[in-house]
């Protein structure tokens, strides 16, 4: 290692700018958020022991675990749906 190595100040993900929430996983393509939606959605289907989940409660399910608007939320939601609005 050289000494210019040593002294050399990388950012760290803090300084930057870019939400990794946003950032999509390179193993399947999903990012953070749909992540945390789709295993809420499991995980509230198991608890309720039916498949359909009320749009609000798997909402405030998800901003227990994570900061997002409605507005986000629903695009979020109506890109993994793959149909129009909600």
């Amino acid at each position: 290692m050289s000494k210019r190595d040593k002294h050399e100040v990388r950012p760290r993900i803090s300084d930057t700018s870019l939400d990794l929430n946003r950032l999509p996983d390179v193993r399947d393509g999903l990012t953070r958020e749909q992540r945390v939606i789709l295993y809420t959605l499991h995980e509230t289907q198991k608890e309720m022991k039916q498949r359909n989940v009320p749009t609000l409660m798997l909402y405030g399910r998800v901003v227990e675990r994570l900061s997002m608007s409605k507005e986000h939320f629903y695009a979020v939601l109506q890109g993994l749906v793959g149909r129009g609005p909600l």
